[in-house]
């Protein structure tokens, strides 16, 4: 057998150990949101992963760099405190599943506001300014319309968000 020059062996050493952290990134994100299912994630692991696509967070959805908007579960938006701006990663598996990674979280500031509900929608007052907010959030916080709540935002001034991502009912 010939020698393997020591640089292709690092390098491969190197592959390896990424696609074992992103497929226990992956893992992870599964089980965020189906729950601990052994059966499911295996049945996962199994599958052949097909399409990748990167996007933008816009509060609800993610809009994929190929123009399409793309659902995102709420309880993964809510429980990832997920920023409208901050980019994401949707591996669209060969049976047609979807998971998302968040893989540029946008500087984010927190603000302090009151819960309000109109129309069916929770909204965040901070000043004169209002943002929404996921349901699935407010529920998990159990806030009701009047409580305080803290919200992240992003950072920077002139990205005018409509959305917030609540971090806790105060």
């Amino acid at each position: 057998m010939s020698e393997i020059p020591d640089k292709q062996v690092k390098r491969l050493r190197a592959l390896i150990a990424e696609a074992e952290t992103s497929l226990a990134a992956a893992k992870e994100l599964l089980i965020s949101l189906v729950g601990e299912e052994p059966a499911l994630v295996d049945k996962v692991k199994d599958k052949a992963l097909g399409k990748v696509i990167e996007g933008v967070f816009d509060g609800q959805n993610m809009v994929g760099s190929d123009g399409k908007t793309y659902p995102v579960p709420a309880n993964y938006a809510s429980k990832s405190k997920l920023v409208q701006g901050d980019i994401l990663k949707l591996t669209i598996a060969d049976d047609g599943a979807f998971l998302y990674k968040q893989i540029g979280p946008i500087p984010r500031k927190q603000v302090v506001g009151v819960l309000n509900q109109k129309d069916g929608h929770y909204y965040v007052d901070v000043g004169d300014k209002r943002y929404r907010v996921l349901l699935a959030s407010v529920t998990y916080f159990k806030a009701k319309p009047g409580d305080q709540v803290s919200v992240n935002i992003p950072e920077d001034p002139s990205v005018d968000a409509e959305w917030a991502a609540l971090e806790a009912a105060l």
